[in-house]
């Protein structure tokens, strides 16, 4: 007799994450249902700056499986580099890390 403990779920793996990834910090609201919003990151540019972006504009959230890790990624619209970009926000569910993807 076979039996089975909890939810076993199917996960479609996304293969490797592609892009310049950086790490960054991040603020972020987790809402009572467990999603997470991004309000505030601070990155570090090539010249070894910090910079505080906080107007960020949530554009979707998904998750999402790289390599059999679990991660959620927001696509968000953010000013960089004097001009609007479009940007991963990736937060890495093992870790409680966050990295940005630049596409």
């Amino acid at each position: 007799m076979a039996f089975q403990l909890g939810n076993i779920t199917e996960t479609k793996e996304h293969g490797v994450l592609k892009g310049i990834q950086r790490e960054i910090a991040c603020d972020c609201w987790f809402t009572s249902s467990g999603r997470s919003i991004p309000k505030v990151i601070k990155v570090m540019d090539d010249e070894g700056i910090l910079h505080t972006i906080r107007h960020i504009e949530l554009l979707t959230s998904e998750e999402k499986t790289y390599s059999g890790i679990q991660t959620v990624e927001h696509l968000c619209k953010i000013p960089l580099g004097g001009k609007s970009e479009v940007v991963k926000l990736v937060y890495t569910k093992e870790n409680c890390r966050w990295t940005i993807v630049e596409i």
